[in-house]
C-alpha cells in the first residue's frame, strides 16, 4: 500500500458516497445492538430495496454514537439530522420523512451541551464509519500516518512526537507514553512485542469495548505504529471474551488490514513487519495490570509479577515489551498525523489531550463522552450529563472505578486531571465515572465495590487475598449497625495495611472506596456505629 494507493481508495469512496441523496447511520454497537438494531438495518436495506432507492439512499452500519441513553440512534446526512429510542418498526418512518417533514417527536437536539462540550479525538470516527469496512476507514483518513511514518520518518523521530504530544497511557496509572516507547526502543533485542490491553473490567466501564468496536483500525494503526517506533515485530490485542463483538471486529480489521499490505511483511513496500493477533482473557480483573495480562497471553494463570524488572526490559516471554491500553493507542494515529504540539494544545499543563469516560449511574445522559482535560466535574454531570434525573439531588461521583474513590459536591468545580483527581483520594482511572444521587448510602456504595475487588483479587498476595475480605467484612458490621469505635480504627488501619503492602495495583487500590468515604462521608460511618460504654452509661442516666 503506497499513498496514491491510499489516494485512489480515498477518491473512490468519495465518489460512492457523492451518488447517494441521503446517507442513514445506524448505531450498531453492543448497547444499541441489545435494542434490536441489527434489525434496524434489515428493514431499512429491505425497504430501500423494495422502493428501488438503492442508489439513492445509503444504509450503514456505524459504531457508538455516544448518547446511549437515546439508543437505538439513526443519523441521517447530510442533513445532520439524529433520531432516538428508534425500533425496527419505526424504521420505515424515517425513509418516508426523507425530502420532507423530519421526526420531530423524535429527533435529538444536538445543540445540547452533550454534543458541543465534548471535544473527540480518540472517538472521532466513531459513529461516523462502518467498523467493519477498511476502506471506509481509510476514506476518513485512516492509515495515512502509518504511511507516513514508515516511509518519512525514522523511528525516533515517531518518538519524539510522542514525547512533544505529552499523552500519558489512559489506562490509569498516567505515565508518560513517549518515555515508555523510548525505554522499550533503547533495548536491544532479537524480538520485541507490541501489547494492546483491552482487559476492561471496572463495572460500568465500556469506553475500550466501544472504540474497539466503532473504530478497530484505528487501534490496530496505533499499535502499528509503535511497533515502527520501538521495533517491535509482533502484537497481541488482550480483550475479555465477554466482548464478542468487539473480537470479531477486530479480528475481521486484522484480515483486513493485512490483505491491504498494511500489517504483516513488508508494509507498504518497506522492511518494516508487523504481525497482530488476538488473545482472549476469561474475564479476570486482576488481568488488566500489565504484568497479569502478560503471565495470561503466555498460557499461564493471570496473576501480577514482582517489579523490576519492568515489562519494558522483559515482559513477553521475557522480551522487551510495550504494553499500552485501547485509548492511547487510538490517540496515536491523530498525533503522527497532526503532530505531538497541536494535540498538546489541548488540556492542562501536565495532562494534556481529552478523555474518554463512561458517564453512568444516577445521570440523564449516560453514555461514552470525550472531553478536554481540565473541564470540571460540574460541566460533566450537569451541562455534558444534562443532572440527576427524578428531581433528586447529586451525591457524589465515583472516577476510576473500584481503584478509585467517591467525591463530593463540594469538590464539583475540580478540573478532571491526573493530579487533581488524585489530591482527592480518587483517579482516573481508565474512565468510569458513576454519578450517585442522594438516594445511595455510601457504605453500601464502599461495600460494593470491595466485594468487587474481594472476588476478583488473585490470592498470591496475603494483604490483598486476606485484607479484602476483613474490610468487606467490617464494612458489613457498620451496615448493620453492629460497628463500635474499635471497628473504625481497625479499618482505618486495615486500609493503610492494604494499600502499602499489596503485590500489584488492584490491592494497592482496593481500599480507595472506603478511604474516600470515610474522608467525606464520615458522619455515615458513625451513625451507623453502636454507642460506646460510657455513652451508653450517660444515654442511661
Amino acid at each position: 500500500m503506497t499513498n496514491e494507493e491510499l489516494l485512489e481508495i480515498v477518491e473512490k469512496e468519495a465518489e460512492n458516497t457523492a451518488k447517494f441523496r441521503h446517507r442513514l447511520g445506524v448505531c450498531t454497537g453492543t448497547g444499541c445492538m441489545s435494542s434490536r438494531s441489527a434489525a434496524i438495518v434489515t428493514e431499512l436495506q429491505a425497504e430501500v430495496k423494495k422502493r428501488g432507492l438503492e442508489n439513492e439512499i445509503q444504509v450503514k452500519k456505524v459504531g457508538c454514537m455516544g448518547l446511549c441513553a437515546a439508543g437505538p440512534i439513526i443519523s441521517v446526512q447530510p442533513e445532520n439530522i439524529f433520531y432516538r429510542d428508534m425500533t425496527p418498526e419505526e424504521a420505515v418512518s424515517v425513509i418516508d420523512s426523507l425530502d420532507s417533514e423530519p421526526l420531530h417527536e423524535k429527533m435529538i437536539d444536538i445543540s445540547e451541551p452533550f454534543f458541543y462540550r465534548q471535544e473527540k479525538y480518540a472517538l472521532e470516527n466513531a459513529g461516523v464509519v462502518d467498523p467493519e469496512r477498511i476502506e471506509d476507514y481509510i476514506a476518513a483518513g485512516g492509515y495515512a500516518a502509518l504511511i507516513r511514518a514508515i516511509t518519512e520518518m525514522t523511528p525516533l523521530d515517531v518518538i519524539q512526537e510522542i514525547i512533544a504530544s505529552g499523552l500519558r497511557g489512559r489506562g490509569g496509572a498516567g505515565y508518560p507514553t513517549g518515555l515508555k516507547w523510548s525505554t522499550v526502543a533503547k533495548i536491544e533485542s532479537d524480538l520485541k512485542y507490541i501489547v494492546c490491553n483491552a482487559d476492561e473490567g471496572d463495572p460500568g466501564a465500556f469506553m475500550d469495548r466501544s472504540v474497539l468496536e466503532s473504530d478497530p483500525h484505528r487501534v490496530l494503526e496505533g499499535m502499528a505504529i509503535a511497533a515502527f517506533a520501538v521495533g517491535a515485530s509482533q502484537g497481541y490485542i488482550y480483550v475479555r471474551a465477554e466482548y464478542p463483538l468487539a473480537i470479531k471486529r477486530m479480528k475481521a480489521a486484522i484480515k483486513q488490514a493485512e490483505k491491504m499490505g498494511l500489517l504483516g511483511q513488508d508494509i507498504c513496500g518497506t522492511p518494516f513487519n508487523f504481525k497482530v493477533d488476538v488473545r482472549l482473557g476469561a474475564g479476570a480483573f486482576v488481568c488488566g495490570e500489565e504484568t497479569a495480562l502478560l503471565n495470561s497471553i503466555e498460557g499461564n494463570r493471570g496473576m501480577p509479577r514482582l517489579r523490576p524488572p519492568y515489562p519494558a526490559e522483559a515482559g513477553l516471554f521475557q522480551k522487551p515489551t510495550l504494553v499500552n491500553n485501547v485509548e492511547t493507542f487510538a490517540n496515536i494515529s491523530g498525533i503522527i498525523g497532526d503532530g505531538g504540539k497541536w494535540f498538546a494544545r489541548i488540556g492542562t499543563a501536565k495532562s494534556k489531550g481529552t478523555k474518554v469516560f463512561a458517564l453512568t449511574g444516577k445521570i440523564k445522559n449516560t453514555g461514552l463522552i470525550e472531553v478536554p482535560m481540565g473541564i470540571t466535574l460540574r460541566e460533566i454531570v450537569y451541562d455534558i450529563g444534562g443532572g440527576i434525573p427524578n428531581g433528586r439531588k447529586f451525591k457524589a461521583i465515583q472516577t476510576g472505578g473500584p481503584s478509585g474513590g467517591c467525591i463530593p459536591a463540594e469538590h464539583l468545580d475540580t478540573p478532571v486531571d491526573y493530579e487533581s483527581l488524585k489530591a482527592l483520594g480518587s483517579m482516573m482511572g481508565s474512565g468510569g465515572m458513576i454519578v450517585i444521587d442522594d438516594t445511595s448510602n455510601m457504605i453500601d456504595m464502599a461495600r460494593f465495590f470491595m466485594e468487587f475487588s474481594m472476588e476478583e483479587s488473585c490470592g498470591k498476595c496475603a494483604p490483598c487475598r486476606v485484607g479484602t475480605v476483613q474490610l468487606y467484612n467490617l464494612l458489613g458490621k457498620f451496615q448493620q449497625g453492629e460497628a463500635t469505635e474499635a471497628d473504625l480504627a481497625t479499618l482505618e488501619e486495615l486500609c493503610d495495611l492494604v494499600r502499602n503492602t499489596s503485590l500489584c495495583g488492584l490491592g494497592q487500590a482496593a481500599p480507595n472506596p472506603i478511604v474516600s468515604t470515610l474522608r467525606y462521608f464520615r458522619n455515615e460511618y458513625l451513625e451507623k456505629m453502636k454507642p460506646s460504654a460510657a455513652a451508653a452509661k450517660e444515654e442511661a442516666r
